[in-house]
Protein backbone atom coordinates (compact mmCIF):
# COMPACT_ATOMS: atom_id res chain seq x y z
CA UNK A 1 0.00 0.00 0.00
CA UNK A 2 2.97 2.19 0.64
CA UNK A 3 4.52 1.77 -3.13
CA UNK A 4 3.48 5.62 -4.63
CA UNK A 5 5.30 6.79 -1.54
CA UNK A 6 8.68 4.73 -2.75
CA UNK A 7 8.30 6.68 -6.39
CA UNK A 8 7.56 9.50 -4.97
CA UNK A 9 10.27 9.86 -2.19
CA UNK A 10 12.52 8.53 -5.32
CA UNK A 11 10.90 11.26 -7.79
CA UNK A 12 11.45 14.19 -4.90
CA UNK A 13 15.31 13.18 -5.14
CA UNK A 14 15.74 10.76 -1.88
CA UNK A 15 17.68 7.85 -3.40
CA UNK A 16 16.17 5.12 -1.44
CA UNK A 17 17.33 1.31 -2.91
CA UNK A 18 15.19 -1.28 -3.10
CA UNK A 19 17.22 -2.87 -0.30
CA UNK A 20 16.30 -0.18 1.72
CA UNK A 21 12.26 -0.21 1.10
CA UNK A 22 12.30 -4.21 1.61
CA UNK A 23 13.66 -4.00 4.87
CA UNK A 24 10.73 -1.08 5.79
CA UNK A 25 8.22 -3.42 4.45
CA UNK A 26 9.50 -6.25 6.77
CA UNK A 27 9.65 -3.65 9.27
CA UNK A 28 6.29 -3.01 8.60
CA UNK A 29 5.16 -6.51 8.45
CA UNK A 30 6.64 -7.22 12.01
CA UNK A 31 4.50 -4.21 12.70
CA UNK A 32 6.89 -2.34 14.32
CA UNK A 33 5.32 0.60 13.59
CA UNK A 34 2.44 -0.14 15.36
CA UNK A 35 -0.29 0.84 13.25
CA UNK A 36 0.90 4.65 13.79
CA UNK A 37 1.72 7.23 11.57
CA UNK A 38 4.41 8.77 13.45
CA UNK A 39 6.55 5.98 14.13
CA UNK A 40 5.85 4.95 10.44
CA UNK A 41 7.73 8.48 9.91
CA UNK A 42 10.39 7.85 12.40
CA UNK A 43 11.26 4.42 10.95
CA UNK A 44 10.83 5.00 7.50
CA UNK A 45 13.13 7.89 7.70
CA UNK A 46 15.71 5.46 9.87
CA UNK A 47 16.07 2.99 7.50
CA UNK A 48 15.49 4.81 4.13
CA UNK A 49 17.48 8.13 4.79
CA UNK A 50 20.87 7.91 4.59
CA UNK A 51 22.20 11.01 5.53
CA UNK A 52 21.12 13.57 8.11
CA UNK A 53 21.50 16.62 5.20
CA UNK A 54 18.90 14.71 3.94
CA UNK A 55 16.10 14.82 6.46
CA UNK A 56 14.58 18.13 5.38
CA UNK A 57 14.23 17.15 2.30
CA UNK A 58 12.38 13.88 3.97
CA UNK A 59 10.45 16.37 6.44
CA UNK A 60 8.53 17.62 2.67
CA UNK A 61 8.48 14.22 1.05
CA UNK A 62 6.38 13.04 3.79
CA UNK A 63 4.29 16.16 4.02
CA UNK A 64 3.45 16.63 0.84
CA UNK A 65 2.42 12.64 0.41
CA UNK A 66 0.18 12.26 3.43
CA UNK A 67 -1.08 15.36 3.75
CA UNK A 68 -1.58 16.37 0.21
CA UNK A 69 0.15 19.81 0.39
CA UNK A 70 3.03 21.75 1.71
CA UNK A 71 4.44 24.77 2.64
CA UNK A 72 7.35 25.60 0.21
CA UNK A 73 10.99 25.85 1.23
CA UNK A 74 11.14 28.97 0.05
CA UNK A 75 8.66 30.43 2.98
CA UNK A 76 9.87 33.15 4.41
CA UNK A 77 11.21 33.56 7.60
CA UNK A 78 9.30 36.62 8.67
CA UNK A 79 6.02 34.56 7.83
CA UNK A 80 6.78 31.66 10.44
CA UNK A 81 7.58 34.48 13.16
CA UNK A 82 3.99 35.69 12.73
CA UNK A 83 2.53 32.38 12.90
CA UNK A 84 4.53 31.25 16.04
CA UNK A 85 2.02 33.50 17.76
CA UNK A 86 -1.20 33.22 16.86
CA UNK A 87 -3.94 35.61 18.77
CA UNK A 88 -6.77 35.02 20.48
CA UNK A 89 -9.13 33.01 18.20
CA UNK A 90 -12.49 34.71 17.70
CA UNK A 91 -15.98 32.66 17.59
CA UNK A 92 -16.97 31.13 14.32
CA UNK A 93 -20.80 30.37 14.08
CA UNK A 94 -22.23 27.31 12.18
CA UNK A 95 -23.83 29.70 9.71
CA UNK A 96 -20.18 31.14 9.05
CA UNK A 97 -18.48 27.39 9.17
CA UNK A 98 -21.59 26.73 6.48
CA UNK A 99 -20.36 29.07 3.84
CA UNK A 100 -17.05 28.12 4.05
CA UNK A 101 -16.26 26.11 0.63
CA UNK A 102 -14.08 23.18 0.48
CA UNK A 103 -11.17 23.75 -2.22
CA UNK A 104 -9.74 20.77 -3.99
CA UNK A 105 -5.72 20.40 -3.78
CA UNK A 106 -5.07 21.84 -7.05
CA UNK A 107 -6.86 24.91 -5.98
CA UNK A 108 -5.52 25.11 -2.48
CA UNK A 109 -2.21 25.00 -4.08
CA UNK A 110 -2.38 27.56 -6.63
CA UNK A 111 -4.03 30.16 -3.84
CA UNK A 112 -1.32 29.13 -1.53
CA UNK A 113 1.25 30.63 -3.65
CA UNK A 114 -0.41 33.25 -4.89
CA UNK A 115 -1.23 34.98 -1.21
CA UNK A 116 2.61 33.59 -0.46
CA UNK A 117 3.80 36.34 -3.33
CA UNK A 118 1.21 38.96 -1.94
CA UNK A 119 1.32 38.93 1.86
CA UNK A 120 3.22 41.54 2.71
CA UNK A 121 2.14 41.76 6.89
CA UNK A 122 0.41 39.51 9.46
CA UNK A 123 -2.88 38.59 9.54
CA UNK A 124 -5.22 36.82 12.29
CA UNK A 125 -8.30 36.08 12.32
CA UNK A 126 -9.07 36.66 8.63
CA UNK A 127 -10.53 34.76 6.32
CA UNK A 128 -8.08 35.16 3.11
CA UNK A 129 -4.05 35.89 3.69
CA UNK A 130 -1.96 33.38 5.30
CA UNK A 131 -2.44 33.48 9.01
CA UNK A 132 -3.96 32.54 12.65
CA UNK A 133 -7.39 31.77 14.39
CA UNK A 134 -9.52 32.65 10.99
CA UNK A 135 -11.41 31.31 8.34
CA UNK A 136 -8.94 31.04 5.63
CA UNK A 137 -7.36 28.52 4.51
CA UNK A 138 -3.89 28.75 4.93
CA UNK A 139 -1.96 29.26 8.42
CA UNK A 140 -3.18 27.71 11.68
CA UNK A 141 -4.80 27.40 14.77
CA UNK A 142 -8.53 28.53 12.48
CA UNK A 143 -11.17 27.20 11.45
CA UNK A 144 -11.87 25.85 7.62
CA UNK A 145 -12.97 22.26 6.09
CA UNK A 146 -9.78 22.15 4.05
CA UNK A 147 -6.90 24.02 3.91
CA UNK A 148 -2.85 23.86 4.14
CA UNK A 149 -1.73 24.36 7.83
CA UNK A 150 1.45 26.26 8.25
CA UNK A 151 3.51 26.58 11.29
CA UNK A 152 2.26 26.60 15.05
CA UNK A 153 2.43 23.87 17.87
CA UNK A 154 -0.54 21.66 17.23
CA UNK A 155 -1.70 19.43 19.75
CA UNK A 156 -2.44 16.17 18.48
CA UNK A 157 1.45 15.83 17.79
CA UNK A 158 1.10 13.83 14.86
CA UNK A 159 3.46 12.84 12.40
CA UNK A 160 2.36 15.18 10.06
CA UNK A 161 3.07 18.08 12.36
CA UNK A 162 6.50 16.49 13.12
CA UNK A 163 7.33 16.76 8.70
CA UNK A 164 5.62 20.45 9.04
CA UNK A 165 8.00 21.93 11.65
CA UNK A 166 11.00 21.04 9.73
CA UNK A 167 13.38 20.95 12.80
CA UNK A 168 15.92 19.75 10.40
CA UNK A 169 16.34 22.40 7.58
CA UNK A 170 19.44 23.41 9.22
CA UNK A 171 21.10 20.24 8.15
CA UNK A 172 20.27 20.90 4.89
CA UNK A 173 23.15 20.78 1.69
CA UNK A 174 22.09 23.72 0.18
CA UNK A 175 22.44 25.88 3.49
CA UNK A 176 25.38 27.72 4.59
CA UNK A 177 28.49 26.10 6.77
CA UNK A 178 29.84 25.82 9.84
CA UNK A 179 33.63 25.47 10.87
CA UNK A 180 32.83 21.64 11.51
CA UNK A 181 31.05 20.91 8.41
CA UNK A 182 33.68 23.06 6.28
CA UNK A 183 36.38 21.07 8.05
CA UNK A 184 34.63 17.56 7.06
CA UNK A 185 34.35 19.05 3.33
CA UNK A 186 37.66 19.85 2.48
CA UNK A 187 39.12 16.51 4.09
CA UNK A 188 38.00 15.09 1.09
CA UNK A 189 40.14 16.98 -0.68
CA UNK A 190 43.36 14.56 0.95
CA UNK A 191 45.36 12.59 -1.35
CA UNK A 192 47.67 9.82 0.24
CA UNK A 193 51.00 9.24 -1.24
CA UNK A 194 53.64 7.76 0.60
CA UNK A 195 57.12 9.51 1.10
CA UNK A 196 59.87 9.61 2.83
CA UNK A 197 62.33 6.97 4.12
CA UNK A 198 60.99 3.39 3.82
CA UNK A 199 60.84 2.63 7.75
CA UNK A 200 56.95 1.51 8.04
CA UNK A 201 56.87 -2.69 7.51
CA UNK A 202 55.16 -3.89 4.58
CA UNK A 203 53.31 -7.05 5.87
CA UNK A 204 51.61 -8.19 2.44
CA UNK A 205 54.68 -7.99 0.86
CA UNK A 206 56.65 -9.09 3.77
CA UNK A 207 54.87 -12.54 3.51
CA UNK A 208 55.21 -12.40 -0.55
CA UNK A 209 58.97 -11.96 -0.07
CA UNK A 210 59.15 -14.59 2.85
CA UNK A 211 57.37 -17.24 0.36
CA UNK A 212 59.42 -16.66 -2.44
CA UNK A 213 62.44 -16.95 -0.07
CA UNK A 214 61.26 -20.63 0.93
CA UNK A 215 60.20 -19.64 4.20
CA UNK A 216 63.50 -17.67 5.35
CA UNK A 217 62.24 -14.61 6.84
CA UNK A 218 62.54 -11.05 4.53
CA UNK A 219 61.33 -8.09 5.70
CA UNK A 220 60.15 -5.64 3.32
CA UNK A 221 59.69 -1.96 4.48
CA UNK A 222 58.25 1.18 3.16
CA UNK A 223 57.51 4.91 2.98
CA UNK A 224 54.98 6.30 5.72
CA UNK A 225 51.80 7.41 3.81
CA UNK A 226 51.38 10.80 3.70
CA UNK A 227 48.82 13.49 2.44
CA UNK A 228 50.69 15.68 -0.42
CA UNK A 229 47.44 18.19 -0.41
CA UNK A 230 48.73 21.73 -0.99
CA UNK A 231 45.86 24.43 -0.70
CA UNK A 232 45.78 28.12 -1.21
CA UNK A 233 42.93 30.18 -0.32
CA UNK A 234 42.37 33.12 -2.06
CA UNK A 235 39.68 35.75 -0.43
CA UNK A 236 37.64 38.63 -1.49
CA UNK A 237 37.28 41.08 1.32
CA UNK A 238 35.69 44.63 2.12
CA UNK A 239 33.16 46.93 0.50
CA UNK A 240 30.06 43.65 -1.13
CA UNK A 241 32.12 41.28 0.95
CA UNK A 242 31.87 42.50 3.83
CA UNK A 243 28.12 41.03 4.74
CA UNK A 244 30.07 37.75 4.40
CA UNK A 245 33.04 38.45 6.18
CA UNK A 246 31.69 36.17 9.18
CA UNK A 247 31.43 32.98 6.49
CA UNK A 248 34.50 33.71 5.23
CA UNK A 249 35.99 33.70 8.68
CA UNK A 250 34.87 29.75 9.12
CA UNK A 251 35.95 28.34 5.91
CA UNK A 252 39.97 30.08 6.87
CA UNK A 253 39.46 29.01 10.19
CA UNK A 254 38.55 25.49 9.17
CA UNK A 255 41.25 25.42 6.54
CA UNK A 256 44.08 27.10 9.03
CA UNK A 257 43.26 24.52 11.66
CA UNK A 258 43.15 21.88 9.26
CA UNK A 259 45.73 19.10 10.15
CA UNK A 260 45.35 17.11 6.36
CA UNK A 261 47.12 19.51 4.71
CA UNK A 262 51.23 18.93 3.85
CA UNK A 263 50.98 22.96 2.78
CA UNK A 264 48.39 25.74 3.06
CA UNK A 265 48.84 29.51 2.34
CA UNK A 266 46.10 32.13 2.18
CA UNK A 267 46.38 35.34 0.59
CA UNK A 268 43.44 38.60 0.46
CA UNK A 269 42.63 40.44 -2.55
CA UNK A 270 39.92 43.42 -2.75
CA UNK A 271 36.95 42.52 -5.70
CA UNK A 272 39.65 40.96 -8.24
CA UNK A 273 43.45 39.89 -8.17
CA UNK A 274 45.86 42.05 -9.49
CA UNK A 275 49.35 42.58 -9.78
CA UNK A 276 49.65 41.96 -5.07
CA UNK A 277 48.40 39.49 -2.92
CA UNK A 278 47.70 40.21 0.58
CA UNK A 279 48.85 38.87 3.50
CA UNK A 280 47.14 42.39 5.99
CA UNK A 281 44.63 44.12 3.66
CA UNK A 282 44.40 47.02 6.11
CA UNK A 283 48.26 47.75 6.36
CA UNK A 284 48.49 46.34 2.32
CA UNK A 285 50.86 44.35 2.89
CA UNK A 286 51.84 41.45 0.87
CA UNK A 287 53.67 39.75 -2.19
CA UNK A 288 53.73 40.91 -5.90
CA UNK A 289 51.05 37.74 -7.18
CA UNK A 290 54.03 36.97 -9.86
CA UNK A 291 56.00 35.84 -7.13
CA UNK A 292 53.36 33.85 -5.13
CA UNK A 293 52.75 32.24 -8.61
CA UNK A 294 56.48 31.43 -9.54
CA UNK A 295 56.59 29.80 -5.79
CA UNK A 296 53.75 27.13 -6.54
CA UNK A 297 53.64 24.32 -9.19
CA UNK A 298 50.87 23.20 -10.72
CA UNK A 299 49.87 20.40 -7.90
CA UNK A 300 48.27 23.02 -5.85
CA UNK A 301 44.86 23.37 -5.11
CA UNK A 302 43.35 26.62 -5.53
CA UNK A 303 40.17 27.89 -3.74
CA UNK A 304 38.84 31.35 -4.54
CA UNK A 305 35.96 33.01 -2.47
CA UNK A 306 34.23 36.15 -3.74
CA UNK A 307 30.81 37.31 -4.70
CA UNK A 308 32.78 38.65 -8.21
CA UNK A 309 30.45 41.71 -8.55
CA UNK A 310 32.41 44.44 -9.64
CA UNK A 311 32.39 46.94 -12.80
CA UNK A 312 33.14 44.79 -16.13
CA UNK A 313 36.30 47.75 -16.47
CA UNK A 314 38.02 46.64 -13.24
CA UNK A 315 38.75 43.27 -15.07
CA UNK A 316 38.70 44.43 -18.93
CA UNK A 317 40.91 47.94 -18.42
CA UNK A 318 44.63 48.58 -17.42
CA UNK A 319 44.04 51.07 -14.34
CA UNK A 320 40.71 49.49 -14.19
CA UNK A 321 41.13 48.77 -10.65
CA UNK A 322 38.67 49.93 -7.95
CA UNK A 323 41.33 51.83 -6.10
CA UNK A 324 42.14 54.70 -7.82
CA UNK A 325 45.96 54.50 -6.75
CA UNK A 326 46.73 51.44 -8.13
CA UNK A 327 46.91 51.91 -11.65
CA UNK A 328 47.48 48.14 -12.46
CA UNK A 329 49.07 47.28 -16.04
CA UNK A 330 47.46 44.79 -16.87
CA UNK A 331 43.34 43.75 -16.88
CA UNK A 332 42.27 41.58 -13.70
CA UNK A 333 40.49 39.26 -16.46
CA UNK A 334 44.19 38.70 -17.43
CA UNK A 335 45.56 37.92 -13.36
CA UNK A 336 42.76 35.59 -13.51
CA UNK A 337 43.66 33.82 -16.06
CA UNK A 338 47.65 33.65 -15.32
CA UNK A 339 46.46 32.05 -11.99
CA UNK A 340 44.13 29.42 -13.25
CA UNK A 341 46.96 28.86 -16.18
CA UNK A 342 49.52 27.86 -13.34
CA UNK A 343 47.24 26.10 -10.91
CA UNK A 344 44.58 24.48 -13.55
CA UNK A 345 43.19 22.97 -9.74
CA UNK A 346 41.32 25.89 -9.42
CA UNK A 347 37.81 26.86 -8.11
CA UNK A 348 35.94 29.87 -7.39
CA UNK A 349 33.00 30.17 -4.30
CA UNK A 350 30.56 32.74 -4.12
CA UNK A 351 28.74 33.52 -1.15
CA UNK A 352 26.51 35.00 -2.98
CA UNK A 353 22.50 33.08 -4.30
CA UNK A 354 23.30 31.53 -8.02
CA UNK A 355 20.89 33.55 -9.15
CA UNK A 356 22.72 37.08 -9.02
CA UNK A 357 25.53 35.66 -10.91
CA UNK A 358 24.10 37.06 -14.10
CA UNK A 359 26.15 40.16 -13.65
CA UNK A 360 28.30 40.75 -16.10
CA UNK A 361 31.67 40.59 -13.79
CA UNK A 362 30.25 37.35 -12.72
CA UNK A 363 29.61 36.06 -16.61
CA UNK A 364 33.22 37.10 -17.04
CA UNK A 365 34.69 35.54 -14.43
CA UNK A 366 33.22 31.99 -15.00
CA UNK A 367 34.15 31.89 -18.01
CA UNK A 368 37.65 31.75 -16.21
CA UNK A 369 37.04 29.22 -13.06
CA UNK A 370 34.37 27.30 -12.90
CA UNK A 371 32.13 28.66 -9.52
CA UNK A 372 30.05 27.29 -7.16
CA UNK A 373 27.85 28.18 -4.58
CA UNK A 374 29.42 29.13 -1.14
CA UNK A 375 27.49 25.79 0.57
CA UNK A 376 27.47 22.33 2.13
CA UNK A 377 27.11 20.89 -1.66
CA UNK A 378 28.57 23.67 -3.15
CA UNK A 379 31.82 23.28 -1.25
CA UNK A 380 31.41 19.31 -1.65
CA UNK A 381 31.06 19.60 -6.14
CA UNK A 382 34.09 22.21 -5.95
CA UNK A 383 36.13 19.80 -4.44
CA UNK A 384 35.25 16.86 -6.86
CA UNK A 385 35.81 19.09 -9.16
CA UNK A 386 39.32 19.96 -8.06
CA UNK A 387 40.09 16.36 -7.88
CA UNK A 388 39.00 15.54 -11.59
CA UNK A 389 41.17 18.04 -12.99
CA UNK A 390 44.43 16.70 -14.91
CA UNK A 391 47.66 17.76 -15.22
Amino acid sequence: MFSGYFYFMREKGLKVSLTEWMTLMRALSLDLSDSSLTRFYHLCRALCVKSETQFDLYDQCFAAYFEGAAAPASLKEELLEWLENPAFPRDISPEELAKLRELSLDELRKLFEERLAEQTERHDGGNRWIGTRGTSPFGNSGTNPAGVRVGGSGGGRSAMQIASLRRFQNLRSDLTLDIRQIGVALRQLRRLARDGRPDELDLDETVDATARNAGDIEMVFRPERKNSVKLLLLMDVGGSMTPYAPLCEKLFSAAHKATHFKQFKHFYFHNCIYDTLYTDMAQYKGKPTQKVLQDLDPTWFVIIVGDAAMHPAELSSPGGAIDYFQMNKDPGITWLQRVNERLPRSAWLNPEPARYWTLPSNLLIQQVFKMFPLTIKGLEESISHLRKVKL
